[in-house]
């Protein structure tokens, strides 16, 4: 078992790493005189990929069982499981599917057109949370009927990765958009949104400063 936890760490630790340096934009700045910049977010998505697919190929079983429910609450568990799948997908969407993989950066350089980032815009699930396409994965990562001690690896490493990835690229949110993310931030909870009144009160509350 030493080993399987060991080779599944450094397998997480790879697919972290990669994730992590090629988000930065100091990486990114390097990375434009190797690779064309419309091409740029599509080979982050490949190197993601393949990463992704050797995690898969080389993750060892870990033996050992933390919790197994079966009935109801195996039932009410993979519906939470699917929830946090669909606001993942879904939330892809909201701040454009296409550009998320690469396509439409790649697309208008075919066509001759200047490429322009998405805008920052608030809609959807992103005026209740900061990040949830990150929450979607966390929620599906522990919604198991049954959680062996190799899932329990994977999710608890996993999460503590979105953690540690959501405050890098906060720290280049604020300093590409400026004020406009601080105030989203100070109003928009990171992952776990806030009873509605709650959030409505905190939203008013934000306009009546900027009147």
């Amino acid at each position: 078992m030493p080993l399987a936890v060991a080779i599944d760490v450094l397998l997480l630790v790879l697919f972290a790493v990669q994730h992590t340096v090629m988000a930065r934009p100091w990486f990114k700045r390097r990375w434009a005189s190797v690779v064309p910049a419309p091409a740029e977010r599509a080979t982050f998505v490949l190197c993601a990929s393949l990463l992704l697919a050797l995690l898969f190929w080389l993750w060892r079983p870990v033996r050992g069982t933390v919790w197994s429910l079966s009935g109801p609450g195996a039932g009410v568990l993979l519906a939470v499981y699917a929830a946090g799948w669909a606001v993942t997908v879904s939330s892809t969407f909201l701040i454009s599917h296409v550009d998320l993989f690469g396509l439409r950066q790649a697309y208008l350089h075919a066509r001759g057109v200047r490429y322009r980032p998405p805008p920052f815009t608030e809609r959807g699930l992103y005026r209740r949370i900061r990040h949830p396409l990150m929450a979607g994965f966390v929620v599906a990562f522990w919604s198991a009927p049954t959680m062996t001690i190799g899932h329990l690896l994977f999710a608890a490493t996993a999460t503590g990765y979105i953690l540690v990835g959501i405050a890098l690229e906060e720290r280049d949110l604020k300093l590409s958009l400026g004020q406009a993310y601080t105030s989203y931030q100070a109003r928009v909870p990171a992952l776990i949104p806030r009873p509605s009144g709650r959030a409505q009160r905190s939203t008013e509350g934000e306009r009546e400063k900027t009147i």
